[in-house]
């Protein structure tokens, strides 16, 4: 039997998990300017996956191994330690960016970081669009709206 993804869009409202989770002014403020920032980035608008990952657009994979299910292209969860980034962050281009983006430790799946003043949004810009481009090649999807 196939194992099903626990992190899924969901119909959660964003603003409405920013409200009742975030309770760290500077991370909430910090929240509201990524959205408004990856909102830009991706030209679609935010939805919940899961619990806590505020997700921008979405692509469907297919593994060799047959797993396969649906991501956000790019998005964040402003945990109580540190924000959840998540966009790739592998592969030449990405690892050129990773050098100027400022103060993060790498995840195995995602950046880590404490303040979005941390990072340079120049960078997470060309980041995040170079996410968005490689996940439409690789998984030869146009995103959903």
């Amino acid at each position: 039997m196939a194992k099903k993804n626990k992190t899924t869009e969901t119909e959660v409202n964003v603003m409405d998990f920013i409200n009742s989770f975030v309770e760290n002014e500077q991370k909430r403020a910090d929240s509201l300017q990524l959205i408004a920032l990856m909102r830009k980035w991706s030209g679609v608008e935010p939805k919940m996956w899961g619990p806590t990952i505020i997700g921008f657009g979405s692509y469907h994979y297919r593994y060799a191994s047959g797993h396969e299910g649906d991501a956000c292209l790019i998005g964040f969860s402003p945990r109580k330690a540190e924000f959840s980034l998540y966009v790739y962050a592998q592969g030449s281009n990405s690892e050129h960016l990773l050098e100027g983006l400022g103060k993060f430790k790498m995840g195995r799946a995602c950046i880590y970081f404490k303040r979005l003043d941390d990072l340079d949004l120049k960078v997470l810009e060309k980041l995040c669009k170079s996410t968005i481009r490689f996940l439409q090649e690789t998984y030869g999807t146009k995103q959903k709206k």
